[in-house]
C-alpha cells in the first residue's frame, strides 16, 4: 500500500493580504470586461473575497468573546 505524501509549502503572505490582493485583482479584471455575466461573476467573487476578509478580521478582533 502506497503512503500518500502531503505537499508542504510556505506561504509568502498572510491570508488577509492574499484575500485583499485577490479582491483587488478581480475588481480590476471586472473593469476591463464588458457588461454581462462574466463581469458580474468577477464582481460577485470579489465581494465574496472581501466578505471573507472582513469575517476573518472580525473573528480575530480582541473584543470578540472566546
Amino acid at each position: 500500500m502506497a503512503v500518500q505524501q502531503r505537499h508542504q509549502f510556505k506561504l509568502s503572505q498572510p491570508l488577509e493580504q492574499r484575500l485583499a490582493d485577490e479582491a483587488h485583482r478581480l475588481r480590476e479584471q471586472a473593469k476591463l470586461l464588458p457588461p454581462g455575466a462574466v463581469r458580474e461573476a468577477a464582481i460577485r467573487k470579489a465581494r465574496q473575497t472581501e466578505t471573507g476578509l472582513h469575517l476573518r478580521e472580525w473573528l480575530r478582533s480582541p473584543g470578540l468573546p472566546r
